[in-house]
């Protein structure tokens, strides 16, 4: 699908600077989901639905990686809806995606959400490694917005990792961080930002990519809805009130029926809510406390310092909720009792793995057991998943497989669970940070 050189961007959550404080409002944005994984409604060979599976469970592998790197005039109040187009038909990354406009005269581009990173990047005009010339850019010297940011300023001081100032004080501010398997260089920058059905940013802050190494850095950039100071919850504290949730829509999806909503005003009223964590040694994910998993009803066997919350000595271990990984990866001896509850309960063969999966069955009316994960908050704190949430499937050799993964056995990753985006589809998650919660609700956003 062809992206129109208009004046907006998809974006990826990032830090924004609103100039006017004003009343806490909300916004709805639709989302629309960005990934290259073959449907099962292609008719592909199986050999080729097993790559795409390989290499998405890489990517998952890689993104876990990268996460726990890291460091730590507006418009009328009310909900507004913005159509998204088919992110795995238009960008091929395993993101969701928004528009957005950047600058004046506004320049559309189609942004990566991300809930797990802080700052936004935007590919610029020049940028060496950058996607094909035919992909959409940001052209600085076309906005009459546009303002670089120096070093010395405070936005300088606060990007990721450490800012690189070798002309010193006045000079452009420059950062390199790493993204999934990529590197790249950005100049630090200031324009206005608008996403499609919400309000405008006046000075927002953002990443202009200069050098960009390897392919996991979205193509049109990526707007950070993290908690860290540059994130876009940070920089529109005052307008959104540190308040936001999403509903995505089945990654087999083509339609823009997903919902990005920005504020307390139209959230849900009921639903399940857990404590929000604060990792000190990752400040920027969002951790919730979960203490058990079930598996057609019956609790699972996991030993209680698997599920523990994260060692506040080290920042290891924990459970994270992320949008950016496609499968769940839960950690070796939770992902083996989950595994071999499940098993059971399938009272079925188990086929040759697959894809990076490895409890796959080739039968037709396998009974899926239930999945649910428990968090901490009381008896109704929990999400029990449908079997879209918990098994992908092939047309082709009608293989079905368990859409969970085990985590790394070792390093800083070995006892991090990773609750991922095929298994929030079609939920409300919220992430309500002024009141210290997040939130499940089950709503069909699918089309």
């Amino acid at each position: 699908m062809s992206i129109p050189r208009l004046s907006t961007f998809l974006v990826v959550l990032l830090p924004t600077f609103w100039t006017a404080a004003v009343s806490v409002r909300s916004s709805t944005l639709l989302l629309a989901r960005s990934h290259s994984l073959l449907s099962p409604n292609t008719g592909a060979p199986l050999t080729v639905w097993a790559a795409s599976l390989t290499a998405q469970s890489a990517a998952d592998v890689t993104r876990v990686a990268t996460l726990t790197a890291a460091k730590a005039k507006t418009k009328s109040k009310g909900r507004s809806f913005v159509p998204i187009a088919p992110g795995r038909q238009i960008l091929s990354i395993p993101n969701y995606v928004a528009r957005a406009r950047l600058g004046t005269s506004p320049q559309t581009l189609l942004v990566a959400i991300d809930p797990s990173n802080d700052a936004a990047w935007i590919p610029c005009s020049a940028c060496v490694g950058c996607a094909p010339k035919s992909s959409p850019s940001f052209a600085p010297t076309d906005s009459s917005t546009y303002r670089p940011v120096r070093c010395g300023s405070p936005q300088c001081a606060q990007v990721p990792g450490a800012a690189s100032c070798p002309g010193g004080a006045g000079a452009s501010c420059a950062f390199n961080l790493s993204y999934g398997s990529s590197t790249f260089q950005a100049v630090l920058g200031q324009d206005v930002l608008a996403l499609e059905g919400a309000g405008a940013a006046s000075s927002y802050t953002f990443g202009c990519l200069r050098v960009v190494t390897g392919r996991s850095v979205p193509p049109q950039g990526l707007l950070g809805f993290g908690r860290g100071p540059l994130s876009f919850l940070s920089q529109t504290k005052d307008t959104y009130g540190l308040v936001f949730s999403y509903c995505l829509p089945s990654y087999k999806s083509s339609n823009f029926s997903g919902t990005l909503r920005l504020g307390p005003a139209g959230q849900p009223k009921r639903i399940k809510t857990t404590p929000l964590l604060y990792n000190p040694h990752r400040p920027t994910l969002y951790y919730v406390d979960m203490v058990g998993i079930h598996v057609g009803g019956r609790a699972v066997a996991v030993p209680a310092s698997a599920l523990a919350s994260f060692d506040p000595a080290t920042g290891t271990g924990g459970t994270i909720v992320d949008a950016g990984t496609m499968f769940t990866r839960l950690s070796p001896p939770v992902y083996a009792a989950v595994r071999d509850a499940f098993r059971r309960k399938a009272r079925a063969p188990v086929s040759a793995p697959l894809g990076g999966f490895d409890t796959c069955y080739n039968v037709t009316g396998l009974r899926v057991p239930s999945v649910t994960f428990a968090f901490a908050g009381g008896a109704g704190a929990a999400v029990t998943l449908p079997e879209e949430n918990v098994m992908i499937h092939s047309s082709s050799g009608g293989v079905t497989c368990l859409a969970m993964a085990s985590g790394s056995s070792e390093g800083v990753n070995a006892g991090l669970n990773v609750l991922a985006s095929m298994q929030q589809q079609n939920h409300r998650v919220l992430f309500d940070v002024a009141n210290g919660r997040v939130g499940f609700s089950r709503e069909l956003c699918t089309a």
